[in-house]
């Protein structure tokens, strides 16, 4: 089985090559699956059986199944939809010594450089088209193989396998074309967007890695693709709500936030009240009071879901000791003492018994107590709804690379692990109980 979920997953990353169009392959496979598209704009009127989502910035998306009214509580599983990469800057050309055209870019998150030299890139993003007092959005991708960043010669940097601390506006700007184009940068975008380029009023560009996906190894055990980090676990999180067997107890919730990589701090991350208002709209229009929507979400459960480091070959010392998980071993479930991670005894225990029902393996991680780690968009969305959290993720190497690399066999894992998860319920009963059903 988890061969056709790889398959799905590389035809998903390769459909995908920003934030904005992987929420819009989701968008579109929800409303082919009979979802009904909410507008926060306007008034809610929900109905027991049907199924709902509603986006923000078009990079962010809830979705959500109402069995009835009367529910216990909600199922969340939240991940994240960006990947760090490069942004265009406005005005981009930069001549160069009356031979070369490239582009003005900056950081995008804390992204590996070193990988970004000498591979095909191109560029993709989001438009706002101006027409009248009327503002559309449009995706574009120049979908063929458009710009490159050179390495410097070997010859000269005698050093450069010595280590290199790589400045983005001198060492990370990619080549256009040469001296001779003709075209503006935002023609060649306004002609792949099929549109007028002064009909473009803003846009939201990035680059991205033209290399495509790929499973390799001994026995086709690892997979290689961009943006592994989080859209592989915003895949199989989106299996297991589509493929979840139908609750009356709960509201299964899938959840995508944009912006986790520059720290969620947008209307449509994590630090955002998207969340919250969802659930308090879904409350509102079920007819529920204030209290009962507390009560709701004392008995809610949310797995975030963010790709964990997995034990590296060559560098084996930088793992902990002791908890050091591996790529096709299972779900991976972070801890952290400083609650960068959520997972505590409560979440750990019941998500712990989540995998158990599903059978499926799992793995617990740390970092060295000697390093810190990164935070996730599970510690930040309980600062503003707080709900009993763990903090998972699959095994991956080459975090932050355009080419990342995990085990052919964990998507399915996770998979079949949200599948029971949005199939249960949660009920807090006090004093530090709780029970699964």
């Amino acid at each position: 089985m988890y061969e056709s979920i790889t398959t799905d997953l590389l035809s998903f990353l390769q459909k995908s090559p920003t934030c904005y169009h992987a929420i819009y392959n989701v968008r579109r496979t929800l409303m082919g699956a009979g979802y009904t598209e909410l507008s926060e704009g306007n008034h809610w009127s929900l109905t027991e059986g049907e199924k709902y989502f509603v986006t923000r910035n078009e990079s962010s998306i809830i979705a959500f199944r109402v069995s009835r009214k009367d529910f216990t509580g909600y199922q969340i599983a939240a991940s994240h939809s960006d990947s760090p990469s490069f942004k265009v800057k406005e005005n981009p050309e930069i001549g160069v010594e009356n031979t070369y055209v490239k582009l003005n870019v900056e950081k995008y998150g804390g992204m590996l450089c070193a990988p970004w030299f000498d591979r095909p890139l191109s560029i993709a993003g989001k438009l706002m088209l101006r027409k009248g007092n009327r503002f559309i959005s449009k995706l574009v991708n120049v979908d063929r193989d458009f710009v490159m960043i050179p390495s410097l010669a070997i010859h000269m940097d005698r050093h450069a396998n010595e280590g290199h601390s790589y400045n983005p506006q001198n060492d990370m700007l990619p080549i256009l074309g040469d001296f001779g184009v003709k075209e503006t940068f935002m023609d060649i975008i306004a002609e792949s967007a099929k549109v007028e380029r002064n009909a473009i009023a803003g846009s939201d560009l990035f680059l991205y890695s033209r290399t495509p996906g790929t499973t390799w190894g001994a026995h086709n055990e690892f997979i290689s693709a961009g943006c592994l980090d989080d859209l592989e676990c915003s895949y199989a999180n989106f299996r297991g709500f589509l493929d979840a067997d139908e609750n009356e107890k709960s509201v299964p919730v899938f959840a995508v936030f944009d912006n986790e990589e520059v720290g969620s701090g947008t209307k449509q991350g994590a630090d955002s009240t998207f969340l919250s208002d969802t659930l308090e709209r879904i409350g509102i229009a079920c007819g529920r009071t204030a209290e009962q929507n507390r009560t709701a979400i004392a008995s809610s459960f949310m797995v975030s879901t963010d790709n964990a480091h997995a034990v590296h070959p060559n560098y084996p010392d930088k793992a902990d000791l002791v908890n050091r998980p591996r790529m096709n071993c299972g779900i991976v479930i972070k801890y952290n003492a400083n609650q960068r991670y959520t997972t505590d005894s409560v979440s750990a225990a019941i998500f712990k018994a989540i995998c158990e029902k599903a059978n499926v393996p799992y793995q617990e991680f740390f970092n060295r107590s000697d390093m810190p780690g990164g935070s996730t968009l599970g510690n930040i969305s309980n600062s503003h709804i707080s709900l009993n959290t763990v903090d998972i993720g699959l095994a991956q190497l080459a975090m932050h690379s355009p080419y990342e690399t995990a085990g052919t066999k964990d998507p399915a894992y996770l998979a079949n692990a949200m599948r029971k998860f949005f199939s249960m319920a949660l009920k807090d009963e006090g004093m530090g109980s709780y029970t699964l059903c």
